[in-house]
């Protein structure tokens, strides 16, 4: 919908047209997004609920993934139900006050993950580099600050992000060719200047982006050298072990990232975009819990033990 104010006119809705293929093909993607949507939910839910109650995963490592399995949650479900609507109508539309709301928690939900897999990766470092202080430097006080840190900043910054965007003038045309409320597409119907939201863009990729990847790298650097001292076969196996998960999950999520944001629009059709931020915001968080649970020892005995108990009960 758009209206007029003071000679100017102004957007109030946006339309998604979101996957414009075939009725049989809608409905299948349709089914595969809500199984998919469903899982998310579950395996998160399971990762939260086995951390809070198995006192094996009372350690810095698994409050870490907890907290990611939280910001999967928020993504997923900032996403996938709306999406959902859209699959369903063969295009909707959402109110401007919905779509930078949707905006505002996946950005923020992306940032945290950013700086999330960034602490991560420093816990890798100290568990392996420094074994002997590690329950002196990850005390719960201190990963709690971290996390607490991490929230903030995301909510924060974000909300001036979102709040910037929104005070763009989008005087029309106010449909979407995508499925949820995205920086590009927007920034492609506004009709006033856009300066300041790029600049915005420049300024955040070096704390959200381009500093914890050099930690990120930093750390396994050194990681690596560590491990590659170490006598044993196995003893080399088991300190990878503890990190391979971590790096699967950081591959994944900035190969995704990078196709989106980084690689020139010239180079990918529409559909391709579009194919491309499902990974990060439907696959990403279906996997991640399945990565982190995957051949995890600890894990599984959680899971046999609150089974256990079930059965006593």
């Amino acid at each position: 919908m758009i209206y007029s104010q003071e000679n100017k006119t102004m957007v109030t809705e946006f339309f998604f047209i979101g996957f414009q293929v075939s009725h049989a093909l809608r409905i299948l993607l349709f089914c595969l997004f809500l199984v998919f949507f469903f899982l998310t939910l579950c395996g998160n839910l399971l990762i939260i609920t086995l951390v809070s109650s198995s006192k094996i995963l009372h350690t810095p490592m698994y409050f870490f993934i907890s907290q990611l399995s939280i910001s999967d949650i928020l993504l997923t479900t900032d996403i996938v139900p709306n999406m959902l609507h859209v699959l369903l109508k063969n295009g909707a539309a959402i109110t401007f006050i919905g779509c930078m709301t949707q905006f505002y928690f996946f950005c923020t939900s992306e940032a945290f993950e950013c700086l999330l897999l960034t602490v991560m990766s420093y816990d890798r470092y100290v568990a392996i580099c420094n074994p002997l202080r590690y329950s002196t430097i990850m005390t719960s006080r201190h990963c709690v600050i971290l996390i607490f840190s991490c929230w903030l900043f995301g909510f924060s910054v974000m909300l001036i992000y979102t709040i910037t965007t929104a005070n763009l003038d989008y005087c029309g045309p106010n449909i979407i060719d995508h499925v949820f409320c995205d920086l590009v597409p927007l920034l492609d119907l506004a009709c006033s200047d856009t300066f300041l939201v790029d600049l915005e863009v420049y300024l955040l990729s070096l704390p959200i982006v381009f500093i914890p990847t050099t930690i990120i790298v930093v750390s396994y650097t050194y990681i690596v050298q560590t491990v590659l001292r170490i006598p044993s076969s196995t003893g080399r196996q088991k300190a990878f072990s503890t990190c391979s998960s971590h790096l699967i999950v950081v591959s994944i999520f900035y190969w995704t990232i990078f196709s989106v944001y980084v690689v020139p629009a010239k180079r990918k059709t529409i559909t391709i975009s579009k194919i491309l931020s499902l990974l990060y915001t439907v696959f990403t968080p279906l996997v991640n819990p399945i990565i982190y649970s995957l051949r995890n020892k600890d894990i599984k005995k959680a899971v046999q033990e609150i089974l256990h108990k079930r059965v006593i009960w």
